[in-house]
């Protein structure tokens, strides 16, 4: 790709940002689209003015200002710890590369324009001066380069740790500032044995109550989830039968005044009436019993007197067959995805391979789009082949094929990913919603790595090769990478100023819930409303934020041209998400800030491949010195990677005990532990979670089921609907009340 097509690019996704920033701007203070932008929290204030004012449509830059005011406090209050450490992930992205982007602009970008290194070689572009190629064999500018490398992998570390650090304390914090989470006190079994004399239900009240007598309260059997609904009809028939006089035939009346203790004393009652109830009642009972067991699943939630005892239980293997009674800590409320609960424990190793085969599957069928996009930045190299393409790469559009189109159409490819990795992770059999999130956004990460990646590289390559790309070892794929990365760096520049500036102006215009609304109401003339608050797609976005960082710890080095197109996306990204998290989304679970582990590993995988490569390169250049310096950082690297696991990752995997035994010290001190052990079995109510499909989120005062704190501010939760919240004026929506300012409203979702 030549300079011309990258400006032609940059100007295409320039003008597309810049127009979707301002009609953003223009459509958020429009009284129709207040649902779609303020989704999350509807501020109250004065009267609305509904006379015309030109301010309404004049761009303006209020909600880049508020979102640049709002604390990390504002942030953990509107969405969560999750949110938290996503934006200090990009945070964490902000200063590495503004760091790297000072080094290699001043120090590496010119030394490689004049390393001479590409006179006389056919087919260099002017992109590939500025890249490490153009530095001669032998020079001792490559010292620079290691230099560069050693500083930005330095800081990278530096800050990892700290914000391993930091992420570990939010989450004992956490803890801290939730203590009666029913999760606390549930455990999760999974696999327990059929009998053929015994129900599931009394299957595990007999285990808990024989091993675990002391602690062990009561039990919830899960029911099949497609059955939830019948399930509350027959309860409904079975109270209207038992609540039902029968009319029984007449009796004497020498019969009917007979004393008799049963009486109820009154003129024509018959005392006799009740006990034909009771037989009627008794059948019935019996009846929806046999009807619940059949629709009962080997799986239930357990109940226990304290949290301790609770954590014992799901860290232990109950039976010495591992595949029955397998525990686990039990997920909060609205976070547990009862489908999955009545998956067969036995039956989830199937599933997990099946899952497997198809990721890879999907991820080989991918390579056709793949290599039809590196045909179009590639199409002067397949003139030869095609004789019908030497007439379009004369054309004047040809500028717009293979600097704009490429990315757009590799884009517009990859939107069917996230929600196919859903899928495949909601059959994988998660328990919880928010780990099926997160192992959907590991899939989508792992995906982007390859065929955005290394599938882009590998396929551009043997274009330009025409086929005689061959890889025979580990070290001919790495010799290849070093060498092809930096003959890539244009088309990464195009992708990243595609999918991220034109993708940040798209989610922050969130046109599907804009166009639809616009239908529903203007249309179809729909009172009720057709935008639905949404959780924050932490597995679309995650991975993009991780990708780019791989893209800019590989190029910073290579062709260093890169890092100001990911500045300008990371400092975007930080207004944009915060944006979004304070008045789009909302929050229904979290992972208290698990995501952060799989940043952490993500980026020193960039690391790590970043050494390599620069190591193979340097050896390529024949500068042995600075290869042989590229060992020790790649050792140092793993063995800080190595540091973190053991110092921070277990906190992210279990609970302390010390922590667990002090809470319920303090509520039994208290007396509230009895109180929060009453109402566990009303938190997991399947009856009631399942049956309403627009489930209310508890009060925030009501720390039972709450992922959010409850601020002295004056900022409260509200569980009414949509309908019965008032809606600000227009000129305090468009100005978005930050925490400390508007009263927050939450509002329901699926």
């Amino acid at each position: 790709m030549d300079i011309p097509a990258l400006l032609t690019s940059a100007g295409m996704n320039i003008g597309i940002s810049l127009g979707m920033f301002s009609l953003y701007s223009i459509l958020r203070k429009q009284p129709l689209n207040v649902k779609v932008y303020f989704g999350h929290r509807l501020a109250q204030g004065r009267k609305r003015n509904e006379n015309f004012c030109f301010e309404r449509f004049a761009p303006s830059a209020s909600w880049i200002r508020k979102s640049w005011q709002a604390t990390e406090e504002d942030i953990f209050a509107c969405g969560g710890i999750d949110a938290v450490v996503f934006l200090r992930i990009v945070i964490f992205s902000i200063r590495i590369f503004a760091i790297a982007t000072i080094l290699c602009t001043f120090l590496v970008l010119p030394l490689n324009y004049m390393g001479d290194g590409m006179k006389g070689t056919v087919d260099t572009t002017p992109m590939d001066l500025l890249t490490i190629g153009n530095v001669r064999e032998g020079s001792s500018w490559l010292w620079a380069h290691c230099f560069t490398l050693y500083v930005i992998s330095a800081c990278a570390c530096t800050l990892l740790y700290f914000e391993y650090g930091n992420v570990a304390r939010m989450r004992a914090e956490q803890v801290q500032r939730f203590p009666t989470r029913p999760s606390n006190f549930t455990v999760v079994v999974r696999g327990v044995p059929w009998s053929s004399v015994e129900s599931y239900s009394e299957s595990v009240g007999k285990f808990f109550s024989n091993y675990y007598a002391s602690s062990y309260i009561s039990h919830q059997i899960v029911y099949r989830f497609g059955a939830v609904q019948q399930l509350m009809e027959d309860a409904e028939k079975m109270y209207k039968v038992m609540t039902t006089v029968p009319v029984l035939p007449s009796i004497p009346d020498k019969q009917c005044c007979k004393p008799n203790a049963e009486r109820c004393g009154l003129c024509g009652a018959r005392s006799n009436s009740f006990k034909k109830v009771d037989g009627g009642s008794s059948l019935t009972s019996h009846r929806v019993g046999d009807e619940l067991r059949e629709k009962e699943c080997e799986a239930a939630l357990v109940f226990f007197r304290s949290r301790f005892d609770a954590l014992v239980v799901s860290q232990t293997i109950q039976s010495a067959d591992p595949m029955l009674w397998v525990t686990e800590q039990a997920p909060e409320p609205l976070d547990v995805f009862w489908q999955n609960l009545c998956v067969p424990y036995n039956l989830l190793w199937i599933r997990k391979i099946s899952v497997f085969i198809a990721s890879i599957v999907f991820s080989v069928l991918f390579l056709l789009p793949t290599t039809f996009v590196q045909g179009l930045t590639k199409i002067q190299y397949l003139q030869n082949a095609f004789p019908f393409l030497r007439g379009v790469s004369d054309r004047s559009y040809i500028n717009l094929i293979t600097g704009y189109l490429p990315s757009l159409v590799l884009t517009v490819f990859l939107i069917i990913v996230p929600p196919l990795m859903m899928l495949f992770s909601t059959l994988e059999g998660r328990v919880s919603r928010s780990t099926r999130k997160r192992s959907a956004c590991v899939k989508v990460l792992i995906f982007m790595f390859w065929n955005v990646y290394f599938s882009n590289i590998l396929s551009g390559s043997w274009i330009e090769r025409m086929g005689k790309l061959t890889v025979t070892s580990p070290k001919d794929l790495a010799t290849l990478l070093a060498e092809l990365i930096p003959r890539q760096a244009s088309f990464f520049m195009t992708y990243v100023m595609t999918s991220g500036w034109s993708g940040l102006s798209f989610e922050l215009l969130q046109p599907v819930p804009l166009v639809g609304n616009w239908l529903f109401k203007c249309v179809l003339m729909k009172e009720e409303d057709f935008v639905i608050p949404m959780t924050f797609s932490f597995h679309t976005e995650l991975p993009r934020v991780l990708l780019f960082g791989l893209l800019g710890f590989t190029f910073c080095i290579l062709a260093p041209l890169i890092l100001p197109f990911l500045l300008i996306y990371f400092c975007f990204a930080f207004l944009v998400y915060r944006n979004q998290i304070m008045n789009v989304y909302y929050v229904k679970y979290q992972t208290d800030g698990s995501y952060w582990t799989l940043a952490h590993n993500a980026t020193i995988f960039s690391l790590i491949l970043t050494q390599v490569v620069a190591g193979i390169l340097f050896g390529m250049k024949k500068a042995s010195g600075a290869s042989s310096c590229t060992i020790p950082l790649i050792i140092c690297t793993a063995l800080f990677n190595v540091f973190c696991k053991n110092r921070f990752l277990p906190l992210f995997k279990n609970r302390a005990a010390q922590e667990a035994i002090e809470m319920d010290r303090n509520d039994e001190q208290s007396g509230k532990l009895q109180e929060i052990v009453d109402n566990l079995p009303k938190a997991y109510d399947q009856f009631v979670l399942c049956g309403d499909q627009m489930q209310l989120p508890p009060k925030e005062d009501d720390e039972k089921h709450s992922d959010k704190p409850k601020k002295s501010g004056g900022s409260s939760s509200s569980s009414d609907s949509l309908e019965e919240l008032e809606i600000v004026q227009l000129e305090d929506l468009s100005g978005d009340l930050t925490q400390s300012e508007a009263e927050e409203k939450i509002v329901p979702i699926n």
